[in-house]
């Protein structure tokens, strides 16, 4: 197929440029000619990680700079979102965080175009099913505004851009560790009073090892980087992943037609220090794996991991999205990953409703308290109960609702090979503990996320 301004494709049997993707087909198909095409092979972008031996950027993560091409980026006056269009295919095109409409007057500088697209296989129909099924098991507490207008019709499909990080790493980790073998319980001579204690027996560890982590996925979009931030909701979009990247195929316009799409707004250089913490966590997390017989712990103090190649591939992956704005102008979003179907959101509580409840709960175990025969203490006992339960009932519901917590276990979900581990491992005491985990383990310790990405 022919190639124009880089991107866009048309039929080489009749010469129109409406080539969309068919995602029942998934294929190219010419919609004037009826014309399948496969979609093109990103062979040759990539090379194993393992072969990796110094960093290698492909065209689409150069330098965020004007990009003359087809591709074209306005800026949403209701929200300050930016979002690709395609301007062969349109003028215009609806905002996919807030649903205003955006014009070509409110043009801005385009990020480079990325190298690989996966293309949505769920169909718009599905994600539907997949926002309705998921709102279903909240409405109960949801703000009833929500409830009344809440509708699926106005999902957008939207390409998001990641970076796509393959690395070939040697690494040493040097700690401490803790197995317990003894516990039993001991009297404080001065008060009296019988406590367990714990006999642990204490080991200086060495690993050493190769790995190679494959699609190590990044967000590309500042606004979506920042996912810790209490005040969006956009840490939804974040958990829907991972995507099947070995799936991704050549970038070409085309199969932006019919979906929003957002521009890249970081550079390499920005990502670079999150990147090499997430790798690290990655290693980190794969080590944690063979040393279950260190049961009160594992305490790394020295990390060290030599990145001997990084491969750097600037991607677009899909995720339906439905998006509501409550009446505290807060934008609630249900995201759908286009591939798995995967399905996270925010939805508005009602909570008045929801501290009805929580107080009526606390009110039942007070009562309780009250009529039921016991003693002075035991009565104490049971209001805190009742407002231990009441609180945990109430933060659940938040959490349920809201989604705050929710992130991509990337440490745990990256693809990744340890190979040539080499282990060392001496016991230098026995030590006596208050604590089954008393070594201070931060095996499984997740730092990359919390690493702030500035321009």
């Amino acid at each position: 197929m022919k190639e124009q301004n880089n991107t866009n494709v048309r039929c080489p049997n009749c010469g129109v440029s409406d080539v969309t993707y068919n995602i029942e087909k998934k294929k190219l198909v010419c919609n004037y000619c009826h014309t399948e095409y496969e979609p093109e092979s990103i062979e040759g972008l990539e090379i194993e990680s393992k072969d990796l031996t110094h960093d290698r950027r492909s065209s689409g993560t150069s330098d965020i700079s004007e990009n003359t091409s087809n591709t074209i980026t306005l800026k949403c006056d209701g929200c300050g979102a930016e979002v690709v269009i395609n301007r062969e295919e349109s003028a215009n095109a609806r905002c996919h965080w807030c649903r205003s409409i955006l014009s070509l007057n409110s043009q801005v500088e385009n990020g480079i175009t990325p190298d690989v697209i996966l293309p949505f296989s769920l169909n718009r129909e599905d994600a539907k099913k997949k926002i309705e099924e998921f709102v279903s098991k909240r409405k109960f507490y949801a703000n009833k505004r929500f409830r009344e207008e809440f509708t699926t019709d106005n999902i957008i499909g939207v390409y998001f851009p990641y970076m796509l990080v393959d690395a070939n790493c040697h690494g040493i980790f040097e700690g401490e560790a803790g197995h317990l073998i003894k516990e039993y319980k001991k009297v404080d001579i001065e008060t009296g009073t019988e406590n367990t204690v714990y006999d642990i027996d204490v080991y200086e560890i060495t690993r050493e090892f190769d790995i190679t982590i494959d699609d190590l996925s990044i967000e590309s979009s500042l606004d979506k980087l920042d996912n810790k931030n209490n005040s969006k909701t956009t840490n939804v979009i974040n958990s829907i992943m991972p995507f099947d990247t070995d799936k991704c195929i050549k970038f070409q316009s085309n199969y932006l037609v019919g979906y929003n799409s957002e521009r890249r707004d970081v550079n390499v250089e920005h990502l670079e220090e999150k990147v090499e913490q997430e790798l690290k966590d990655v290693a980190r997390n794969s080590l944690s794996k063979d040393l279950e017989f260190y049961n009160s712990g594992v305490k790394w103090r020295s990390e060290q991991l030599n990145i001997k190649g990084k491969q750097w591939v600037s991607a677009y992956l899909p995720v339906w999205l439905y998006s509501y704005k409550d009446k505290k102008d807060i934008l609630h979003y249900v995201a759908v990953n286009g591939r798995t179907g995967e399905t996270m959101g925010s939805v508005p509580i009602n909570r008045i409703r929801l501290t009805t409840i929580t107080v009526l709960i606390f009110l039942v175990f007070m009562a309780a308290a009250y009529f039921i025969n016991m003693s002075k203490g035991m009565s104490y006992v049971l209001l805190i109960l009742g407002f231990l339960v009441a609180m945990i009932f109430s933060s659940t519901n938040n959490s349920k609702y809201r989604n705050r917590g929710a992130r991509h276990t990337y440490e745990s979900e990256t693809k990744r090979e340890l190979t040539n581990v080499i282990k060392k491992d001496k016991k230098v005491r026995t030590r006596e503990a208050n604590l089954t985990r008393s070594i201070g383990d931060n095996s499984k310790d997740v730092k990359g996320e919390n690493i702030k990405v500035n321009k």
